[in-house]
């Protein structure tokens, strides 16, 4: 079973409106029979933290297009995407780069 895990869920560039204005999060998950990844922690960010207007962030299991994501500053793409395993302390930012005119 894999142990709780301490993560930092950062959100940016107006993500953060869908989750009452709070930019930082700092998440305890819970342990679990499978290892955190992304998919996972989307769905518990859907479950605990989002507020409103998921259409906004989720797409299927993923986050919008327009929402670049980094793990410890670096692109998810060179991670893995959605089957990246989170690591304990591990900081995860959504950028929304989508933006009225």
């Amino acid at each position: 079973m894999a142990a709780p895990l301490s993560v930092e869920v950062e959100f940016g560039g107006g993500a953060e409106l869908l989750f009452d204005g709070v930019k930082k999060h700092q998440v305890t998950l819970p342990g679990q029979e499978e290892p955190w990844d992304i998919r996972n922690l989307l769905v518990w960010i859907k479950k605990n933290l989002l507020k409103e207007r998921p259409e906004l962030f989720l797409q299927g299991d993923s986050v919008r297009p327009g929402i670049l994501v980094l793990i410890n500053d670096a692109d998810w793409e060179l991670l893995g995407e959605l089957d990246y395993q989170l690591q304990d302390q591990d900081s995860v930012l959504f950028i929304s780069t989508l933006h009225g005119g």
